[in-house]
């Protein structure tokens, strides 16, 4: 299954008010640089929802920490006292630390981190090499999205949640998973830092590619196509 494959296969079993999801991958060029995003980078994604590509460096993401799980810069030093003391997302700066090294951030591959949407040229172009899907997606969508991953993967991963800021709940989790090839897919967006820039309905699902092309073969065998119950759903999500 190629882009255009699937973004017509998720059309079929979402329905027209389910956006794409949006790829993403590391390059030496830029496909469209933005300019610089001051605090939170998903802020510049809504473009990229729009058909508009949008490319991500360490000059134009305004936010150390996204620099960092982008794979960027190496840790700034404020980041574990200012996550444990000034956001209050850990009890302690050990944890931070902790949770950094537990997670094994990896450098980037590229100079610069792009996002397109699947239908559109870039995305149809880097589906292939791309290091995951990031889906936007209601509770509505992301049961079927959860449901469909769950479809042929028993284990107990097979879906995680982990807490972490959007950047590193998305792009470091999808790649670290992608590069060993791995089976998971996240849950996201639960950082209140990250969440004034979404919907207030709609968090993350992201797909790293390694499991993205196991589940291309299996979407149309999957509870998304010809089910009662998936077709009530899809109804909904559509009215």
């Amino acid at each position: 299954m190629d882009a255009k494959e699937f973004a017509a296969a998720y059309a079929e079993a979402f329905g027209p008010a389910a956006q794409l999801p949006l790829l993403f991958w590391y390059s030496e060029e830029p496909v469209r640089a933005v300019p610089k995003v001051e605090g939170c980078f998903f802020k510049a994604l809504a473009e990229a929802g729009q058909g508009l590509p949008v490319s991500l460096n360490a000059g134009n993401i305004g936010c150390g920490g996204g620099k960092f799980y982008a794979g960027f810069t190496p840790m700034p030093p404020f980041v574990p006292t200012f996550v444990s003391q000034k956001e209050h997302y850990k009890q302690t700066p050990e944890m931070v630390l902790e949770f950094i090294d537990r997670l094994g951030i990896p450098e980037a591959s590229g100079a610069w981190l792009n996002f397109a949407r699947i239908d559109t040229d870039a995305g149809i172009e880097a589906f292939g090499r791309a290091e995951g899907a990031l889906f936007f997606a209601t509770p509505d969508v992301l049961s079927g999205l959860v449901s469909w991953a769950s479809y042929d993967n028993n284990a107990d991963d097979a879906v995680r949640a982990p807490f972490g800021s959007g950047c590193s709940a998305v792009v470091t989790q999808a790649v670290v998973e992608n590069r060993r090839g791995g089976r998971s897919v996240f849950l996201g967006l639960f950082d209140p830092s990250v969440r004034p820039w979404v919907g207030e309905s709609v968090l993350s699902l992201v797909v790293p590619m390694s499991r993205m092309r196991e589940m291309c073969g299996t979407m149309r065998a999957s509870c998304l196509f010809g089910t009662h119950a998936w077709n009530k759903v899809r109804d909904r999500i559509n009215k």
